[in-house]
């Protein structure tokens, strides 16, 4: 495959999901024995069309074999490499609550390559436990010094609404380049650090509209 560097070419939010979704399916495949597949096979199994899994593909090079089609394996490893998971990247939780536990009662994290690596927390109690399914968890002022220990470049915001601010500076100032934000709170990051917002509440109004307007 001739695979092209995209560091300067402006990928479509979309492409870059669907990329992920195409990953999901084409393990499925896998495990289903089959070794070469089209696009319409993609197609059917993600519930896109050919087209445009042949568009989102040619932003990163040459996939597939002209008159074949797509080896399986092979194609995986191409595109986690286009989504940089054909390598582990070290994380950080920040919050220790309920929805942080839920986190961590998830291997599919890791399954992709996200290690949580620290989990930071202010309340003394949960920090005297000194880890949580052998991951160690730390103080807040701790916060500085074991992000450059570990090498953690991604932080994932699992705390109240009203400290998500703070938390999301800190994380910054401490080196990390890559927020995943569960709270509600609008948090706006400098140029160079890459925010992503999960919200609930949005996505069941999106269920909600959809379901209004049917």
């Amino acid at each position: 495959m001739v695979f092209k560097k995209v560091s300067r070419i402006k990928i479509p939010e979309a492409t870059i999901r669907r990329l992920s979704l195409y990953d999901r399916c084409l393990e499925e495949f896998n495990k289903g024995g089959k070794k070469i597949v089209s696009s319409s096979d993609i197609a059917r199994k993600c519930g896109t069309n050919p087209a445009q899994i042949r568009k989102d593909f040619a932003y990163f090079g040459e996939f597939g074999v002209r008159g074949v089609g797509y080896y399986v394996e092979n194609l995986q490893e191409d595109i986690k490499r286009a989504l940089g998971i054909n390598r582990s990247w070290n994380c950080a939780l920040v919050g220790a609550g309920n929805l942080g536990f839920a986190l961590l009662g998830t291997d599919s994290l890791a399954k992709r390559g996200f290690r949580i690596s620290a989990i930071f927390e202010r309340d003394p109690i949960l920090v005297e436990m000194g880890s949580f399914q052998d991951i160690p968890m730390f103080s807040m002022a701790d916060m500085h010094r074991v992000i450059s220990e570990f090498g953690i470049k991604i932080g994932i915001i699992a705390v109240n609404p009203e400290t998500a601010l703070k938390v999301s500076h800190d994380l910054i100032d401490a080196g990390v380049k890559g927020i995943l934000n569960f709270t509600p709170a609008t948090l706006k990051v400098p140029p160079g650090v890459i925010m992503r917002n999960v919200d609930f509440a949005i996505d069941l109004e999106g269920i909600a509209f959809q379901l209004h307007n049917e």
